[in-house]
């Protein structure tokens, strides 16, 4: 019921995950990212432990395919999940249970990963890792190229609902944590890339708010002159 995508940025070291789902709220339950970690998916019947597990093993100093074997070990029905990671180094790992919904499969690119289950056709991640390879741009701007290329080349079987966008930078918080948690019959994926498109010219401000309030720019909203 979802195609997502993990990927990193080797310039800016920023981590992120896109991802979309006939389902409601999919990023809330399947996208997990820790700056100087990495970032995972954790999909296909959910367990919404593992994508905090994954991220700690990593954070430790362990590879994406340690993150993931350790998952899978701990997890008591790991033949039903699928989980996609990218460590902080930009190696990657996929795994996707037997038991896992649909055409399911995975494909992995330069800096990222990416899966899907119940898909329109297995070939659904490989476009989506073309397109993130060939995009241009901001971390964020490759991850949204990638979840309108699975899109494009058929995505799920059926229609989709929810979309989510997850980056992290240097801090503990997200860099961008946008989400269409349901729309219909409009489509989420286009409407979080405007979502994207609206907030990016600002992400860098928010970041400045933050460490540095007196740098920060005005908006020019009612009681905010400066």
């Amino acid at each position: 019921m979802t195609f997502s995508i993990v990927g990193r940025c080797a310039r800016s070291g920023q981590l992120g995950v896109a991802i979309s789902s006939s389902s409601p709220a999919v990023a809330a339950r399947c996208a997990r990212a820790r700056a100087g970690a990495g970032a995972v998916s954790s999909q296909n019947v959910t367990n919404p432990e593992l994508g905090p597990l994954m991220l700690e093993r990593m954070a430790a100093g362990e590879d994406a395919a340690a993150a993931v074997a350790a998952a899978c070990a701990a997890d008591a029905a790991p033949e039903f999940r699928q989980l996609l990671a990218i460590d902080a180094g930009g190696a990657t790992a996929v795994h996707s249970g037997p038991r896992a919904l649909g055409i399911w499969t995975a494909a992995e690119g330069r800096d990222c990963v990416a899966g899907g289950n119940m898909l329109a056709h297995d070939g659904v991640p490989a476009a989506m890792v073309a397109a993130f390879e060939s995009a241009r741009g901001s971390l964020g701007d490759r991850l949204i190229a990638a979840l309108r290329g699975g899109l494009h080349a058929g995505g799920e079987a059926g229609p989709v609902h929810s979309a989510g966008l997850l980056v992290v930078d240097a801090q503990s918080w997200p860099y961008a944590d946008l989400r269409v948690d349901w729309l219909e019959p409009e489509c989420p994926v286009e409407a979080l890339a405007g979502i994207w498109e609206l907030y990016r010219p600002q992400a860098d401000d928010y970041v400045t708010r933050a460490l540095n309030p007196g740098a920060a720019p005005s908006y020019g909203v009612p009681g905010d002159e400066g």
